[in-house]
């Protein structure tokens, strides 16, 4: 495994300045004041970014290499990352599941300039939570800014559900039904959080189609149904009672049946 050594420099550019800044100098933030570090190593986008982003009411950090902005991310308090993909010394891939795997719950938002399928697949695999290719909108990526920061701020409000013997911990990311583990993908796991923030309501095919995988609903294809399958088979195959039932010509509710 290779040994990953940071430089203690690290680019952060505010309110329209920029300066060497060493991550333990760093000033606190007001608290209504939301703080985005962004990893991108190309110096016009960079600071195209955290311009828009600071004239947009954040404080931005801007790292412009992969050692830095992982160093920055594991020791920073951020409310959102935005990274991109193709960096110097450690890729975005890496950093993505480096984090996760130290259980750091911030959004992450891939901006890069791989924009095929199986590229949006394999960060959203990974762990991101969206994906936007380059060229880009800058209204558009805005918009996905605070979306991604909306869904944060509901995690931080309610944490943890439980539903009967399943109990779920969406900031450590944990899944257990009868004290046992239960190991999801990042697609899966946003699919079972869909559910528990719904419970106890009929979800069409076409809401969790759009809200899950931001996407318009095609009734010819039966994705949704094979991505709650194993769902299924994960939470439910081998535990009773059975909590994700069909409801049929419409779509799933996550409950518990009546009587158990």
């Amino acid at each position: 495994m290779t040994k990953l050594s940071f430089s203690h420099n690290a680019i952060a550019i505010r309110s329209g300045f920029s300066r060497i800044e060493r991550p333990h100098d760093r000033r606190v933030a007001k608290e209504n004041v939301l703080k985005i570090l962004i990893v991108e190593d190309e110096k016009k986008t960079g600071e195209y970014l955290t311009k828009g982003l600071t004239e947009a009411g954040f404080v931005v950090d801007l790292a412009d290499n992969g050692l830095n902005g992982y160093h920055l991310a594991m020791t920073g308090d951020y409310d959102l990352l935005v990274l991109d993909i193709m960096l110097p010394d450690v890729n975005g891939w890496d950093i993505v599941r480096m984090l996760r795997a130290a259980n750091k719950g911030m959004p992450i938002l891939l901006l890069t300039a791989l924009g095929t399928i199986e590229h949006r697949v394999k960060g959203l695999e990974l762990g991101a939570d969206d994906y936007l290719v380059k060229p880009f909108a800058f209204a558009e990526l805005l918009a996905r800014v605070r979306t991604l920061l909306r869904r944060g701020a509901a995690v931080i409000v309610e944490s943890q559900f439980q539903v009967a013997d399943l109990i779920v911990d969406l900031v450590s990311r944990k899944v257990s039904r009868s004290g046992t583990r239960i190991t999801l993908t990042s697609k899966e796991f946003t699919l079972l959080e869909f559910f528990l923030r719904h419970q106890g309501e009929v979800l069409p095919r076409s809401l969790i189609a759009s809200q899950v995988w931001d996407m318009n609903f095609d009734s010819d294809t039966n994705a949704i149904d094979v991505a709650v399958k194993r769902l299924r088979g994960k939470i439910d195959n081998d535990f009773e009672p059975k909590l994700i039932q069909t409801v049929r010509g419409v779509g799933y509710v996550l409950e518990v049946p009546d009587g158990q």
